[in-house]
């Protein structure tokens, strides 16, 4: 299964959409668009999506956060540990970086959107 923890107010993230939407016609592969900030990811399923981004490169988890929102700072979150980096994101689903594509047992943040070549490989 394909997986896209999108905004559909992103222009980044609409243009992964469309990436995903093509791959998924293409080989027939079921396609799931998960707008995060409307059904936000708990601790357990942000925890896990950490794990599966290692399966590129080494990811921190800052990197899975938005650090140029205000709510970033204002939460002073720029020396907080892995923990509570995961606890904001939970708390506070708008600071998720995005997009994140998730394909089977791979995941990418696509920024830039063409990352996502990185996993959308039939293999």
């Amino acid at each position: 299964m394909l997986i896209i923890y999108h905004n559909p107010s992103c222009s980044k993230s609409r243009s992964a959409l469309e990436l995903a939407q093509q791959f998924s016609a293409l080989h027939h592969i079921e396609l799931t668009v998960i707008d995060y900030q409307k059904s936000p990811l708990t601790l357990a399923q942000l925890t896990e999506l950490h794990q599966v981004l290692q399966s590129e490169q080494t990811v921190s988890v800052q990197a899975m956060l938005r650090d140029n929102e205000e709510l970033f700072a204002t939460l002073a979150l720029q020396d907080a540990d892995d923990a509570a980096l995961l606890a904001a994101l939970a708390a506070h689903p708008q600071l998720l970086q995005r997009p994140i594509l998730r394909f089977n047992q791979r995941a990418v943040i696509a920024r830039p959107v063409e990352l996502a070549n990185n996993i959308l490989q039939l293999k």
